[in-house]
């Protein structure tokens, strides 16, 4: 049941952060001019790409449209923090690049966080759609039984360290409206890097206020081979590199978190992992003995790891056997 107050009042700021990757654009950002809910501005800030896309934003011809442009290449957390900085919005919510809102996404969301203020963010279910818009059900289900937002009733969750830290079932990046003022963006550590959208849960997380889910699927998130997740998890040993540094440190974080500490085995384990993609990452660009030192102090760590084992093992064989080995395994 939606609250019985008037959705248009609250300004949010959408924020469409961008990196040589305007092949969507132009729907990601119809869907936000589609809302429902009026009250809204978007800025679409670019990473210094090298393919400008303030044309495509222009030919909206829209005033509440901005479009910002760093003036050098900054990362996708402090480029969408820069943009969030600049926001005159009272909710912030970001829209990615290549993903598609249901035009009633902020109608639906936006009231729960006016009705009742000790909520930090509300956010919903989404779809998992391929590279021409068609939406993949089967990878949709497989999606919210992942995250386990299969499992969780609509309403709040206060606190909501174990379904936003440890099930992620909150697609800060995808399907949520935050309160602007309870985070601390001026100190967002950069470090995040592409997984700033965690920190962000977590970062929700410590204020103490609470999350609303609404259960429906109220966007849908574009799955293909640009996607910062799909580039992460491919054989670029550069993304898997920077994704496994920012999953460390995020994961250390939380580890050390003393309002987390019923959940440190859990996060520890992810840090552990995250260390060994890491060392491997750094095999792949022939960087062995910073693997091989990586590796044997996240081995003696753990019990027993057979991923680890091998990747240790693996850093004391020559390079080329080890670049055809690694070429041939998805790790």
């Amino acid at each position: 049941m939606q609250p019985d107050i008037n959705p248009h009042n609250s300004l949010v700021s959408v924020i469409v952060p961008i990196y040589n990757r305007s092949k969507y654009l132009k729907e990601a950002i119809a869907s936000a001019l589609n809302q429902t809910y009026k009250n809204i501005e978007i800025i679409v800030t670019d990473d210094c790409s090298s393919e400008n896309p303030q044309a495509i934003v222009a030919s909206f011809q829209d005033p509440r449209i901005r479009f910002r442009r760093n003036a050098k290449n900054l990362g996708v957390a402090q480029n969408i923090i820069a943009a969030v900085n600049e926001g005159r919005g009272k909710y912030i919510a970001s829209l990615n690049d290549d993903d598609i809102w249901n035009e009633d996404f902020l109608e639906k969301l936006v009231p729960h966080l006016d009705a009742n203020p000790e909520l930090v963010l509300a956010f919903s279910d989404h779809y998992i759609i391929d590279s021409n818009g068609n939406i993949d059900l089967k990878a949709t289900e497989q999606c919210s039984r992942l995250w386990k937002r299969n499992k969780l009733k609509q309403g709040i969750y206060q606190p909501f360290y174990k379904i936003g830290l440890v099930y992620q079932a909150i697609p800060s990046a995808v399907a949520a409206v935050i309160r602007k003022d309870a985070i601390d963006w001026k100190n967002f550590p950069p470090q995040a890097g592409p997984f700033w959208d965690l920190y962000l849960t977590y970062l929700a997380c410590q204020t103490g206020g609470g999350a609303y889910y609404y259960p429906q699927r109220l966007s849908k998130y574009r799955v293909h081979p640009l996607a910062e997740t799909m580039i992460i998890g491919s054989q670029d040993a550069q993304a898997k590199i920077r994704g496994a540094k920012a999953s460390i440190f995020c994961f250390r974080q939380f580890m050390e978190d003393e309002h987390l500490q019923q959940y440190r085995d859990y996060f520890r384990k992810k840090w552990l992992h995250a260390r060994t993609t890491l060392g491997i990452g750094l095999l792949k660009t022939e960087q062995v003995l910073k693997a091989r030192s990586l590796l044997l102090h996240t081995f003696s760590q753990q019990k027993f790891n057979l991923r680890t084992l091998i990747a240790l093992i693996l850093s004391y064989i020559p390079q080329s056997v080890t670049r055809k080995l690694l070429l041939s395994a998805r790790s």
